[in-house]
C-alpha cells in the first residue's frame, strides 16, 4: 500500500477492495486459486456492505468479531467503524493478502484458525477487554453457516448482534414464522435466543466467483433472555427435532415414534390435548410457546421414552 493511496481518505475509496476490478487485481497478483470447500465467494458492492455495517450497529466504543474476512474487503469497513476488529480466518494463503489490505488500519487484527474450534469466549475476552459491546459481523461461508450460528448461541456468548450475510433459504428459514414451509427446528433454535430480521437480499452477480444461488443479510438481535423459559433446554431442542422429523407426519406420530412405546402411546394423545395440542397438527404450525409447554408436559410424563 502505497502513501498515496492511503491518504485517500477511509470512505470507500480507491483503496478498498470491494469492487470487482480490485478484488479480480489482488487474486491475480496473489495466483490466488480460490477453494470451493472452503465456500469462498468475495463480495465485491460497497452498498450491501454498508447494509450489513449499518444493520451492526457499530460504535468507537464496540468491537466486531468477523468470521471468514477473505481479502478483506469487510474488514476494512468494520475497521472504519468500529473500535476493535478481530477476524477469524482459516485458510493460510490469504494472511499476506489480509496483511496488505488491512494496513491502513491499526485496530485490526487477523487470527489464523478454524472458528469452529477456538475458544470464542477467550478471544472476546482478550481482545475486546474494555469494549461496550461485541457483535460478530461476517460473510459466512454456504457449507458451514448453520454449524458457526448455533456455536455462538449455544455457547451463550456476550454478543449484541450477529449480522450476517448467508445463503437466503438458510436466511428464509432462521426468520421464519410459525405456518409455513420455511419454519422448522433451525427457525425455533436461532429464534428461541434472538430476534430474526433480514436486512437485505444480496444477488449472486455481486460476488467473485458468482454463487449458484442468491444472498440475503440478517441480524440476529441477542435476546436478554431465551424466548420461552423451559426446565430442560436440551430437552425442549430434543422434542423441537423430533417434531420435524418427518415433516408430513402429525405432531402425534413424530413425538410417539421418538418417545414412546406401542404400548404407551395412548397416553400422548391426552397429554396433547391437555396442552391445548390437536394431535393431527403438525410440528410447522406450533409456536414456540406451545414447544415450551409441550416441553414441561413430556417432561412431567412418567411414561416418556427419553432414553434414546
Amino acid at each position: 500500500m502505497n502513501q498515496n493511496e492511503q491518504g485517500t481518505g477511509l470512505s470507500m475509496s480507491a483503496q478498498d477492495v470491494a469492487t470487482p476490478g480490485r478484488t479480480k487485481e489482488i487474486l491475480k497478483k496473489n495466483h490466488l486459486v480460490l477453494k470451493k470447500s472452503l465456500g469462498q465467494n468475495f463480495l465485491t458492492d460497497g452498498n450491501v456492505l454498508r447494509s450489513i455495517i449499518s444493520a451492526a450497529e457499530l460504535a468507537p466504543d464496540k468491537g466486531a468479531l468477523e468470521i471468514g474476512p477473505g481479502i478483506g474487503a469487510l474488514t476494512q469497513q468494520l475497521a472504519k467503524e468500529a473500535g476493535r476488529v478481530v477476524a477469524v480466518e482459516i485458510d493460510r494463503r490469504l494472511l499476506p493478502i489480509l496483511e496488505e489490505t488491512l494496513a491502513p488500519y491499526e485496530t485490526a487484527e487477523v487470527i489464523h484458525g478454524d472458528v469452529l474450534k477456538l475458544d470464542l469466549r477467550d478471544i472476546i475476552s482478550e481482545k475486546f477487554a474494555g469494549m461496550s459491546g461485541i457483535s460478530v459481523v461476517a460473510n459466512l461461508p454456504y457449507y458451514i453457516t448453520t454449524p458457526i450460528i448455533m456455536k455462538l448461541l449455544e455457547e451463550k456468548l456476550p454478543l449484541e448482534n450477529i449480522v450476517v450475510m448467508i445463503q437466503k433459504e438458510v436466511a428464509d428459514r432462521m426468520a421464519a414464522k410459525p405456518g409455513g414451509k420455511e419454519y422448522g427446528s433451525l427457525s425455533i433454535a436461532v429464534q428461541y435466543y434472538c430476534e430474526a430480521q433480514q436486512v437485505a437480499i444480496v444477488p449472486r452477480t455481486v460476488f467473485v466467483p458468482q454463487p449458484n444461488v442468491d444472498s440475503a443479510v440478517i441480524r440476529l438481535r441477542l435476546r436478554k433472555e431465551p424466548a420461552v423459559a423451559v426446565t430442560d433446554e436440551a430437552f425442549f431442542f430434543e422434542v423441537v427435532q423430533a417434531s420435524f422429523a418427518q415433516r408430513r407426519k402429525t405432531i402425534y406420530n413424530n413425538l410417539a415414534a421418538r418417545f414412546f412405546t406401542k404400548e404407551t402411546k395412548p397416553e400422548l394423545e391426552a397429554l396433547l390435548l391437555g396442552v391445548g395440542i390437536e394431535p393431527i397438527r403438525r410440528g410447522e404450525t406450533l409456536s414456540m410457546e406451545e414447544y415450551a409447554r409441550l416441553t414441561e408436559a413430556l417432561l412431567n410424563c412418567p411414561s416418556c421414552n427419553r432414553s434414546k
